[in-house]
């Protein structure tokens, strides 16, 4: 049974080979008779419009597959090159930054080279900005030779304030705007003399001049540096920068005047200071050298004159009894 099957299998494959071979002949033979020829070129022609109909079509679907394929790239590289743009402004703006850091850091070592005084230079980490206060905290402190009374410095030679606080690694700087302020400072031009008194909307306040002296805006103010017999001096070094004169009030029946200026450092941007770790100001220790009082008393607000204390005498011890 098996056998008959495999059989008419083969004979239908065999029949089917002959009549496709057949048809390939009969395909030939009319494809060279010119009759057929002229049906297919009829066809041909009346097929010709909707032929390049359909290869228009066919080219602007392909167009417009290919453009969507551009706008795609072109999707994907406006996206990195926003994402590379966005990159270097960032890297600008930190080299900008950086710049900006160097120049302030470069200037304060200018700074530093040109006094002959020792310093630390310290980076400001914090600060306090109220209507009660004006302070800001340093990354320095003992540990770097830093002790309370110390000055503090920023560019340009300009006068910052003074050290009131200090720990370990840190120390606490009243700004000269701060209320409690207070410095004698003397004009550039002609030596004038009075004292400066910080001001917590950021204009110093120079009072106590005498009436007879000039004072004109733009005219400058450093640090007057008071020394009087017996060790005593001011706990500001002379010739460090306060600020600028801004305005002048003067009153016909006054024997003084006052004038208003403007701070030579941005104090409410500081970044960096240089602390003076090894000036002396003030008054000596009593017991090391006793000051009299009538032998001169610097100017309010800086540092009074102060009398020694007198020694305790011990009490008379009671007389053992016999």
């Amino acid at each position: 049974m098996t056998a008959i099957l495999a059989t008419r299998a083969a004979r239908r494959r065999g029949f089917v080979f002959i009549s496709l071979l057949l048809v390939t002949v009969l395909l030939m033979a009319f494809s060279s008779n010119p009759a057929v020829r002229e049906v297919q070129n009829g066809v041909s022609f009346a097929f010709r419009p909707i032929q390049s109909s359909l290869d228009q079509v066919a080219s602007g679907v392909a167009s417009v597959v290919a453009s969507i394929a551009e706008i795609d790239r072109l999707r994907v590289d406006n996206a990195a090159l926003r994402a590379e743009n966005d990159r270097l402004t960032a890297e600008n703006a930190r080299l900008q930054e950086i710049r900006r850091e160097n120049d302030q850091l470069t200037a304060l070592l200018q700074l530093r080279a040109g006094f002959e005084l020792k310093t630390a230079a310290a980076t400001v980490i914090a600060r306090e900005s109220s209507e009660f206060r004006r302070l800001v905290v340093l990354d320095k402190g003992t540990d770097d030779g830093i002790e309370v009374g110390d000055v503090a410095v920023a560019a340009g030679g300009a006068l910052a304030g003074r050290v009131v606080e200090v720990g370990p690694a840190s120390a606490k700087v009243v700004l000269l705007t701060d209320s409690e302020s207070t410095v004698i400072g003397q004009l550039t031009t002609n030596a004038a003399t009075g004292q400066v008194v910080g001001q917590l909307g950021g204009v110093l306040v120079m009072s106590q001049i005498d009436s007879t002296e000039t004072v004109a805006p733009g005219d400058e103010v450093v640090t007057a540096g008071i020394e009087l017999n017996g060790g005593v001096r001011s706990p500001y070094p002379k010739g460090l920068l306060i600020g600028q004169v801004v305005d002048v009030k003067r009153d016909a029946n006054d024997v003084v005047q006052t004038a208003y200026l403007q701070p030579a450092a941005q104090l409410d941007k500081l970044e960096f200071l240089l602390v003076i770790t090894d000036y002396q100001g003030g008054l000596p220790p009593i017991e090391q050298q006793p000051i009299d009082c009538s032998g001169g008393v610097l100017p309010q607000g800086e540092q009074p004159c102060l009398s020694p204390r007198p020694a305790a005498t011990p009490a008379h011890a009671p007389t053992a009894k016999p």
